[in-house]
């Protein structure tokens, strides 16, 4: 009868071990095990094996040990229950019981990389938890629960949103898993309050959680893009893990859909994580053709879904398992392996891709590796701080949790602001980075406008910000070594072309035409932005406010309008992509959004004519006065240098033609010219004659843009990407 209880005992563990059903499949394999007589080693010594092969797959490091060990009792045949049996020795910091497994196994197997690195992770181990790094880690209670808590995942212009997996109480249904013996995962979200604090975390909101195990999710670098893990169960057939995405449909996410990421249906795909340039899918497979058990492979994202998969092969992959990729973003990978010489379970390892020598693998060791498992980094911006998972503590039950870290380290960045130029920030803008150390990159800008970019010292870089319907804006920047942070700042006020642009501070003598010498750094801005945007002719127009004569201020404003071109023309921009007009008081200022949120008494839609001026109180109307007083440019043509004409005189003789680097390409591809249009015609205002008192142009209330000074760029580097600019239209987007 007893041998008849094994037996079915044992159908049954077989059937939840082919489902993928690792718990159920533990306590079928136990009852068997304790129904057969202690003269059958043989048979104890399978199910003592069986046993230990679910208990390590539902992360129970203790039992796992046990079992392997009396299946090594038992002389089990299969030798492997050795390097088992070493393997979670090691993550239970038993290194002495692990140094002899390992070493049993060898003198079996000499050459095997698992029992090598094993050996080695004995002695490497306690050296390194006795002499530990820069890191500091915690745990953050308010993120953990009773249950397992792991994989954060921050995103947010201020990585101020949280994704994680919990199989907490809150998680979804009742039911719990026969894979892991709890509640299915479910993804919750938490947010910090307006004094930067965590919320409490909340089930997610939206389909992406169901009635399986979801987990391991990332966002995409423009955070329009969630992919996520989730694993389905059947009681009839095995279910494989699978990658879902959704994307962001104004507050919420869509329904999820399945990754097609391989024709294959008989493997898993987990742990996805993209690339921070948003081009490639890297993820978790058992797929064949790989190294190990679990690998990490990539897949390009297209727009038409994936295309192809590629391993990322040695020295990253090993015949152990390479999981959980996430990238900080100045490109390095970390990713959690058992393969590599660590300090038992999955340690957290860095991979720095280095063009010539390929990837660079090194162990974060102690104390962000424990001997228990370490895995799902996420990172605070560009800064080496955020938060990761970690069964240290409660190795024995399998219990993730929560922890934060932080590694001190000297870097300098750079945050740049792209904005309309007396505008406000521009979200669609891009930002192509040359620097001489081959550094090529295309940036996005968040929601605000804003980039930030980690610079690499004694380098010199070239940055262009561009945006459709605005003109081009570049900004050089060299760095020398240092043992500090630094933090530059680069503001990039991209001018329109489809409306007219104020010139600020533009100052002339008292009713003349003559410019000041407190006008030179606004000139000499110009002078850089026409030869930062080479193919473009603009209208440069002056106008007076209401009072004094027609006549008189249209003559003034003329003069003035020529004064600027003049300057512009003594500093080499041509005649002909210059046209000066006075416009004398026939066009008042029309107010826009920027405007009327700097002078409450105004709405944005506003004329400044006289008859509005003059319902204003007395010191409204001087302020009105003086931002009708005012030197502004529109944009006529971006196609200068396309006609023959233009074409002879630009270029006198045929030079050889270089190729393109890929940032040039880019910028080529999403440029288009622009035909000339007809100039605008307003009706003129008729004003009272009154004699002219205009001084200067008065300065309202609106900063400068900011003028990065020059420095020395590598010059074939730069010559290389202005050249190229002097040959590319600015945008496809039409003056009007």
């Amino acid at each position: 009868m007893a041998c008849s209880n094994e037996n079915i005992s044992f159908k049954k563990a077989e059937q939840f071990y082919a489902m993928g059903e690792y718990y159920q499949a533990a306590q079928q394999y136990k009852k068997s095990y304790q129904r057969i007589p202690t003269k059958d080693k043989a048979l104890r010594a399978d199910r003592a094996f069986r046993m230990g092969l679910c208990y390590e797959r539902i992360n129970n490091p203790q039992k796992a040990m046990q079992a392997f060990q009396n299946a090594v009792r038992y002389h089990h045949t299969d030798s492997t229950a050795l390097l088992h049996l070493g393997m979670q020795q090691l993550k239970l910091a038993n290194y002495k019981g692990a140094r002899e497994s390992f070493t049993s196994f060898l003198d079996i197997d000499k050459t095997n990389e698992l029992a090598l690195n094993g050996l080695q992770s004995c002695e490497l181990a306690p050296q390194w938890k006795a002499n530990p790094n820069a890191y500091t880690v915690k745990k953050e209670a308010l993120f953990s629960s009773s249950r397992s808590d792991y994989s954060p995942m921050l995103f947010g212009d201020d990585s101020d949103q949280m994704l994680f997996t919990s199989t907490r109480k809150d998680a979804t249904g009742d039911d719990l898993s026969g894979i892991s013996g709890v509640k299915y995962a479910d993804l919750f979200y938490a947010k910090k309050d307006e004094s930067k604090k965590w919320k409490q975390p909340e089930l997610i909101e939206s389909g992406i959680n169901s009635e399986y195990d979801e987990g391991v999710s990332c966002i995409s670098p423009d955070g329009k893009t969630m992919y996520f893990t989730r694993c389905s169960t059947d009681p009839s057939y095995p279910r494989y893990a699978e990658i879902f995405r959704s994307t962001r449909q104004d507050a919420s996410w869509g329904q999820p859909a399945k990754c097609e990421i391989s024709k294959d249906t008989l493997s898993s795909y987990a742990h996805p994580a993209v690339s921070p340039d948003g081009e490639w899918l890297y993820f978790v497979s058992d797929m064949p053709g790989g190294i190990g058990g679990y690998d990490i492979w990539r897949t390009r994202i297209t727009k038409d879904g994936f295309g192809g998969v590629e391993n990322m092969g040695r020295p990253i992959n090993t015949p152990g398992n390479e999981m959980f990729p996430a990238f900080r973003p100045n490109g390095d990978l970390y990713f959690s392996s058992d393969g590599h010489p660590g300090m038992g379970g999955l340690d957290i390892f860095k991979a720095v891709n280095d063009s010539l020598k390929g990837w660079n693998v090194e162990n974060q060791q102690y104390p962000l590796n424990s001997s228990a498992d370490d895995f799902g980094m996420t990172f605070e911006g560009i800064y080496n701080r955020g938060y990761f998972s970690s069964s240290r503590g409660d190795a024995n039950k399998g219990w993730e949790n929560i922890y934060s870290f932080e590694c001190p380290e000297y870097m300098q960045s750079v945050t740049g602001w792209l904005y309309e130029r007396d505008g406000f920030e521009l979200p669609a803008a891009l930002v192509y980075v040359v620097g001489n150390d081959g550094t090529n990159e295309k940036l996005s800008v968040r929601g605000d406008g804003s980039f930030t970019m980690v610079l690499k010292p004694g380098v010199d870089y070239v940055f262009l910000g561009t945006c459709k319907g605005y003109l081009n804006v570049m900004q050089e920047l060299s760095t020398e070594p240092t043992l500090e942070n630094v933090e530059y700042v680069m503001q990039f006020p991209l001018p329109p072309i489809n409306v007219p642009v104020l010139i600020n501070n533009i100052f002339y003598e008292f009713d003349r035409a003559t410019l000041t010498d407190e006008s030179t750094l606004a000139l000499d801005s110009l002078v850089i932005m026409m030869n930062q945007n080479p193919s473009v002719t603009i209208e440069l127009a002056a106008h007076c406010d209401y009072k004094g004569d027609d006549a008189y201020n249209q003559r003034l404003s003329q003069r003035r309008a020529e004064s600027v071109v003049n300057y512009l023309i003594a500093h080499g921009i041509k005649t002909d992509r210059l046209s000066p007009v006075g416009y004398g008081e026939s066009r008042p200022k029309v107010v826009r959004r920027r405007l009327a949120e700097t002078y409450p008494f105004l709405h944005e839609g506003d004329t400044l004519t006289e008859a509005f001026i003059m319902e204003l109180k007395d010191d409204e109307q001087e302020i009105c006065n003086a931002i009708n007083r005012r030197t502004e440019f529109r944009v006529l043509r971006t196609t200068y240098g396309t006609t023959l004409q233009e074409t002879i005189e630009e270029k006198p003789k045929e030079e050889p033609k270089e190729e393109l680097t890929s940032i040039e390409e880019e910028v080529k591809d999403e440029q288009e010219p622009i035909e000339e249009t007809e100039e605008i015609t307003e009706p003129e205002t008729k004003q009272p004659e009154e004699p002219e008192e205009e001084e200067e142009e008065v300065e309202v209330k609106q900063e400068p843009a900011k003028v990065q000074e020059p420095v020395k760029v590598q010059e074939q580097e730069k010559n290389r990407v202005i050249n190229y600019i002097q040959q590319t239209t600015t945008d496809d987007d039409e003056p009007d």
